[in-house]
């Protein structure tokens, strides 16, 4: 059985889509339509402690033309993660909002070690061997580390 899913993932400056087909039976993943534009998401927050109302506009421009891709590609299931930015971001609230508003979905934001578990996966998904083992070995002290400071 093949389901079509859509995935978000806003960054603190890019913003990316995923549209694909997943066959549950075989589990596989095929691509359907994959983007990323850039919008700075957090623009000045390391500074102000905010999301700036000129990064938040930029990223809801953005989220509206997904939105109509994702509408359009007949994607029965959307999910959408956030990260440093919003984590970070005293109005990290009005972003929620404005994700809602825009997609009808509540955005996930990641704790740090769930970003950092999520980054190192993705950056090492394609290998293989000897190189799946010293994956699995950092990805271990990379958690371990994780769950000693926080």
């Amino acid at each position: 059985m093949t389901r079509r899913v859509a995935a978000v993932d806003c960054g603190t400056n890019s913003l990316r889509l995923l549209v694909a087909d997943v066959d549950l039976g075989r589990a596989k993943l095929t691509d359907v339509d994959r983007r990323m534009e850039i919008v700075r998401l957090g623009q000045g927050v390391d500074k102000t402690g905010r999301l700036a109302p000129e990064a938040l506009a930029r990223t809801a421009g953005v989220l509206r033309e997904y939105a109509a891709i994702i509408a359009d590609s007949g994607a029965s299931a959307v999910r959408m993660v956030a990260t440093s930015a919003t984590r970070d971001a005293d109005n990290a609230a009005e972003f929620t909002r404005q994700v809602k508003e825009v997609l009808g979905i509540v955005p996930e934001v990641l704790t740090g070690t769930q970003e950092a578990v999520l980054s190192f996966t993705g950056a090492t998904a394609e290998l293989t061997g000897d190189q799946l083992k010293s994956q699995r070995i950092a990805q271990q002290s990379l958690l371990t580390s994780a769950a000693t400071t926080s």
